[in-house]
């Protein structure tokens, strides 16, 4: 499949529903892609295992507070740049380029890299989702190595990193995106490509395509979208689509701790002010609780969304008086691993609560 500008606004509308509020604000990298394929052509989009078990091939994408990504405006070559620094510092050709997440501008980071570059990317990505730290990621959940790695500042300088996991490598780049106004662009967990097909989530890509698709072809209030959600994610890797709540934000509340944006928002029910869902962020929407009890938690998919076009709405989008609803989708069964868990479950975003599926609460 060729990627060209025909699908980038369905791509962007799916994967930021997806994103459970993070992955960073689509609005630049979207120009930015668009005048990326215009200058350069279509991207190559492939199947995992149209990979062959020794193909060479990374991950792409920002490392910050997502915030920071609405004042400190990315580039082109700050996509390009670490990708000829990483082959030049491996010694390799990239066979292909892979989505950290699908979520906002950091499902769009590696088709801009290819298209200037000419290396094709995987339609999947490691989360299915948006998340907050590398550690959570598949591809750590299954081994790969995050390193070496090669960061980019908005000023064009080249950091490496070489770390003995994952977990270490976190601590080190958020740092380095701390002290870089914020935000930064990585290439990093370098994997062959049966390492890839063990460990991706797939198709995330080619079905944020399809959903922007139901989305933009069905634009309506939160009730009269929630039949055409329900249809396109029965029949996907996520299954479950029910609406928590509409209602209008009374509280949002966020501020940068540890390069992350941290904090909560309330959304108080239409019909009745007695309703109200209190969501906790970091980066994403992670735990969505009513009137003390639970409706539903990561890793699962909480979005939140315009309530009279059904639009999803990025966490440093968010605002006092938005009229909005709050959707919830089940997560891919990769997450429902035991494995999986002990990366993303509640407990590990300091959460003092059980993950218990979406279809059980």
């Amino acid at each position: 499949m060729q990627l060209t500008n025909e699908q980038l606004d369905d791509l962007v509308l799916g994967a930021v529903f997806l994103a459970t509020g993070g992955g960073g604000d689509p609005f630049v990298p979207q120009l930015l892609t668009a005048q990326a394929l215009k200058r350069f052509g279509s991207v190559k989009m492939i199947q995992p295992d149209e990979l062959a078990n020794d193909a060479f091939v990374a991950c792409i994408g920002g490392v910050g507070a997502p915030t920071v990504s609405l004042e400190l405006l990315p580039s082109i070559a700050e996509s390009v740049a670490p990708v000829k620094a990483f082959e030049q510092q491996t010694g390799k050709k990239l066979d292909a380029l892979v989505s950290f997440e699908i979520g906002g501008a950091n499902s769009l980071v590696p088709i801009i890299a290819a298209a200037a570059t000419g290396i094709p990317i995987v339609d999947g990505d490691g989360m299915g989702r948006a998340l907050p730290e590398a550690q959570m990621m598949t591809y750590a959940i299954e081994g790969v190595k995050p390193t070496p790695a090669i960061a980019c500042d908005y000023e064009g300088n080249l950091t490496t990193f070489t770390t003995g996991n994952t977990a270490t490598y976190e601590r080190h780049i958020r740092s380095l995106a701390m002290s870089s106004g914020g935000m930064i662009t990585t290439i990093e967990h370098p994997m062959s490509g049966a390492q890839l097909k063990a460990a991706i989530i797939p198709g995330t890509v080619s079905f944020s395509i399809e959903l922007g698709r139901v989305l933009r072809g069905n634009r309506g209030t939160a009730e009269a979208m929630l039949p055409h959600l329900q249809e396109v994610f029965s029949h996907s890797i996520y299954g479950e689509c029910r609406l928590l709540i509409s209602g209008k934000v009374t509280d949002k509340a966020t501020r940068i701790v540890g390069g992350y944006d941290i904090g909560s928002a309330a959304i108080v029910a239409f019909e009745d002010e007695s309703e109200q869902l209190h969501i906790d962020i970091k980066n994403e929407y992670l735990v969505a609780t009513q009137n003390g009890e639970l409706k539903a938690s990561v890793p699962d998919l909480i979005v939140i969304a315009d309530y009279e076009t059904c639009t999803p709405i990025n966490a440093e989008r968010l605002r006092y008086g938005q009229r909005v609803a709050v959707f919830a989708v089940g997560c891919p069964d990769y997450f429902r691993s035991e494995k999986a868990l002990a990366a993303v479950a509640p407990k590990c975003f300091g959460f003092d609560l059980e993950y218990k599926p979406l279809e059980s609460l």
